[in-house]
C-alpha cells in the first residue's frame, strides 16, 4: 500500500515540480518585472532605503502597535516571513545544487531569484490591497482572498476564484504539517543526535513545548519571538560563511569563475534552468529549498498582509527585500563556503567530499573550525528550522481559518504543536514528498490569481511612482475595499 502511494505521490511531484511549473514560475515572474518597469532594479535605492534603511531611519517601521491593536510592524513582518522562508533549504538545499548541478547552478539560482523578487512584491501588493479584517480585528491577507474577491470579481469568475481560495487554502493547511513542521523538526533532531548525542525525543518535547507558548499566543507573539530570533541566527551563521569565505579569500576568483563557465556548460545549464532555482534534477532542486524564498507559492503574504501599513507598494518592497535576504546573501554565502573549502573541483564540478546536504556544509565549515563545524551547522539548523516552524504555524493558521473560520484557528494551533512531537520521532521520508507536493501546489492557484490580477500590480505600482517619486497629486490606490465603496457610492449618487 505504502508502495502504491509514493508511486502515486512521486508522478504527481514530478508534475508539481517539473517543467511546466518551472515556466509558471519564472514566467510570472518575468511578466511582473516587465509589467513593473524592472522595479527592482529602476528603484533600486528606493526600496532599499524604505526596507534595511528605513529599520535605521524610521522608528514607524519597528515600532510596535499597541496591545490591542492586532496589526504588527513592518519589521515585524519581514522577520516572521524571513522566518518561514531561512530555513533548511539554505543550507541543505544549496549544497543539493552544487551536488547535482555543479558551481554553475548558482548563476541560474541569481537568475530565477532576480524575478521572483517582483512575484513576491506582486504577492504583497495584492495582499495588502485585497486584505479585509476578521472577528478580532486582525488583518487577514493571502491568495484566498485576492483569488475570492480579486479574480473572482472579474465577470465569469466568480466561481473559479472561490473555488481556487478554498484549493489554496487547504493545500496551504497540509503542506504546513510537512514542510513547516515535521520535516524540520526531523531535521533538528537528527542532526542535534548526531553532533551532540541528544535522545531525538527529548528534542521533540523541549521543541513542542517551546513552540507551543509562542504559537497558541499567535501572530503578535509569533511576531516578537521572530524578530529577535531572526537577526540573531542569520547574522551569526553568515559571520560563520563569512569566516569560512575569508580565510579561502584567494579562491574567491576560481570560485566566482566556476559559477559563471559552469553556468553556460550543458550540465549546468540543463540543471539550473530544468531545475528552476539552483538544481540540476526537478525533484531534488525546487522541491528541496533550493529555490527556498518561496516566491511564487503565495506564502509570506499572509504575514506580510498583518503588517500596519497602509501602501500596498510599501510591503511589496518588503518582499523584494525578503527574497534577496534569504536567496541573493544567505544563500551564495552557502554556495561560496563551500565551493572555496576545497570540497570541490572548481574545474570539473566534481564534489570531492561523500557527503551531501547539510553534511556536506558541515565538512566545509570544519575545514576552518574543526570538528566544532558540525556543531555550528547542527546549532545553525536548529535556528533556522524552528524559526520556519514559527512562521508557517501563522501561514496553516490563515488557511486553516479561511476555511473554517477565526474560532476554529485554536484546534488548528494544538494539533499542529502535538504534530511536533511526531516530527521528532518518526521516518518521514515519505511525509517529506507529501509535503513537498502540496506545497508546490499552493503555487498553481496562487499564480493563476497574480497573472490575473497583474493589471491591478501595474496600476497599483504606477500609482504608487506617480505620486512618492513623480509628486503628482492624485487618490492613492490603498484598499480595494475602499475603492468598491466608493465606486458604489457614486453609483448611487
Amino acid at each position: 500500500m505504502i508502495s502504491t502511494v509514493e508511486s502515486i505521490n512521486s508522478a504527481v511531484n514530478g508534475f508539481v515540480w517539473g517543467l511546466p511549473m518551472l515556466i509558471l514560475l519564472v514566467g510570472t515572474g518575468i511578466l511582473m518585472t516587465a509589467l513593473t518597469k524592472v522595479f527592482q532594479v529602476s528603484h533600486f535605492k528606493h526600496w532599499v532605503k524604505n526596507t534595511i534603511g528605513g529599520i535605521f531611519r524610521d522608528s514607524h517601521v519597528t515600532a510596535h502597535t499597541d496591545k490591542d491593536d492586532m496589526q504588527i510592524s513592518q519589521f515585524q513582518s519581514l522577520c516572521t516571513a524571513l522566518a518561514a522562508t531561512i530555513g533548511t533549504g539554505n543550507i541543505a538545499g544549496v549544497a543539493a545544487a552544487i551536488v547535482s548541478g555543479g558551481p554553475g547552478a548558482i548563476f541560474w539560482m541569481w537568475i530565477v531569484a532576480f524575478f521572483g523578487m517582483m512575484t513576491n512584491f506582486s504577492e504583497n501588493v495584492l495582499g495588502i490591497y485585497y486584505r479585509r479584517r476578521n472577528e478580532r480585528d486582525e488583518w487577514c491577507g493571502g491568495a484566498m482572498y485576492y483569488l475570492k474577491d480579486g479574480l473572482g470579481a472579474k465577470k465569469g469568475c466568480k466561481q473559479i476564484g472561490a473555488v481556487l481560495a478554498v484549493l489554496f487554502s487547504i493545500f496551504c493547511v497540509i503542506a504546513s504539517f510537512g514542510i513547516g513542521n515535521m520535516s524540520q523538526i526531523n531535521s533538528i533532531a537528527i542532526n542535534m543526535n548526531s553532533a551532540f548525542g541528544i535522545p531525538v525525543i527529548a528534542t521533540g518535547v523541549i521543541l513542542m513545548v517551546l513552540a507551543g507558548l509562542v504559537i497558541v499566543g499567535g501572530l503578535k507573539r509569533i511576531a516578537s519571538v521572530t524578530e529577535r530570533l531572526v537577526p540573531f541566527m542569520a547574522i551569526i551563521y553568515l559571520v560563520g560563511a563569512l569566516v569560512v569565505f575569508i580565510l579561502n579569500i584567494d579562491k574567491a576568483g576560481a570560485v566566482f569563475t566556476a559559477i559563471i563557465k559552469g553556468a553556460f556548460g550543458m550540465k549546468a545549464v540543463g540543471g539550473g534552468i530544468v531545475g528552476s532555482g539552483v538544481a540540476v534534477a526537478v525533484q531534488w532542486g525546487m522541491k528541496r529549498g533550493v529555490f527556498s524564498n518561496e516566491a511564487g507559492l503565495g506564502s509570506s503574504v499572509m504575514v506580510h498582509s498583518s503588517s500596519n501599513v497602509r501602501e500596498p507598494v510599501v510591503q511589496g518592497m518588503w518582499g523584494i527585500f525578503e527574497v534577496f535576504a534569504d536567496t541573493i546573501v544567505v544563500c551564495t554565502l552557502t554556495a561560496f563556503a563551500v565551493l572555496s573549502s576545497g570540497l570541490v573541483d572548481l574545474n570539473t564540478g566534481e564534489v570531492l567530499s561523500e557527503q551531501v546536504s547539510t553534511a556536506l556544509v558541515a565538512d566545509a565549515f570544519s575545514t576552518v573550525f574543526g570538528s566544532a563545524g558540525a556543531g555550528f551547522i547542527a546549532i545553525a539548523i536548529l535556528f533556522f528550522a524552528f524559526s520556519t516552524v514559527l512562521g508557517w504555524s501563522q501561514y496553516g493558521s490563515k488557511g486553516f481559518e479561511y476555511l473554517f473560520g477565526t474560532k476554529a484557528v485554536k484546534f488548528y494551533q494544538i494539533i499542529f504543536v502535538v504534530f511536533i512531537l511526531i516530527g521528532a520521532t518518526m521516518d518521514l521520508s515519505l511525509a517529506w514528498d507529501l509535503s513537498d507536493t502540496f506545497n508546490g501546489m499552493m503555487a498553481i492557484p496562487n499564480l493563476i490569481g497574480v497573472i490575473s490580477l497583474s493589471g491591478v500590480v501595474m496600476q497599483i505600482t504606477g500609482n504608487y511612482v506617480d505620486r512618492k517619486l513623480k509628486g503628482k497629486d492624485i487618490k492613492p490606490m490603498l484598499s480595494a475595499i475602499d475603492d468598491i465603496q466608493e465606486l458604489h457610492e457614486k453609483e448611487i449618487g
